[in-house]
Parts: C-alpha cells; structure tokens; sequence
C-alpha cells in the first residue's frame, strides 16, 4: 500500500514540475499609452515581471518604470542585452528605463541571473 502511495505521489510531482516548466501560461500584456509625445509604462518585480511583455510604438520616446518588491537577489538586476542596458533595481525604488523605440521588433529582458524574463514589442 505505501508503495502505491509513494508511486502516485512521484507521478503527481512529475505531473505538475512538466506542467511547471513546459505549460502554456497566461502572460499579462500591456500596450504603453501615448501621453505629450511619450510612452511610459510601470512594471511591477516581484517573483517575476508584471507586465511580462510590453508593447510600445515605434518612433514615440519611451520609458519603462521598473519597481522592485521582491527580495530576492535575482531580480535585483534587469538586462537588456539588445539595448546594452544592465541596470540594478533597488529594493522599494523606482528605477526608470528609456528605450529606444527607433527599430520595430521584439527585445527581450531578464533578471540578472537570466532566470525571469519579458519581452519588449516594439511595432
């Protein structure tokens, strides 16, 4: 009887770590509004970025507000590697970001460690 039991639960384990990791999940999206010839947005860190992919408008001067709550060390840098921007987010500050909205594309983002990621939409 325990064997059956132990064997379930490693199958349920294995069930969700597949769900985990390889699963379709809904990833929150925002499109940055256009106000006085600028595009700003907030981000959310905490276990994770909020919005996770962000739409901007070529052409339009944008800034993207980044705002750490989680204590881990991890966030406590974002990368952007398209931009050659590396830039550390104090716990509790905000920290403002300008990209360049010159060339249409998709960018992505991570936390220092290249374990969270986002992704910039530029159209």
């Amino acid at each position: 009887m325990l064997r059956i039991l132990v064997l379930i639960i490693g199958l349920l384990l294995i069930g969700f770590i597949t769900w985990w990791f390889f699963g379709k999940h809904a990833i929150a999206t925002e499109t940055a509004s256009v106000a006085d010839d600028i595009q700003q947005i907030d981000v959310n860190v905490n276990g994770g970025y909020s919005p996770e992919r962000i739409v901007l408008k070529r052409g339009v001067p944008a800034t993207l507000n980044f705002t750490r709550r989680d204590p881990s060390s991890c966030l406590d840098r974002v990368v952007f590697p398209d931009f050659g921007i590396n830039r550390e987010l104090p716990k509790g500050e905000q920290q403002s970001i300008q990209i360049d909205t010159s060339k249409a594309g998709e960018y992505q983002w991570a936390c220092g460690m290249d374990m969270f990621h986002g992704k910039l939409i530029i159209k």
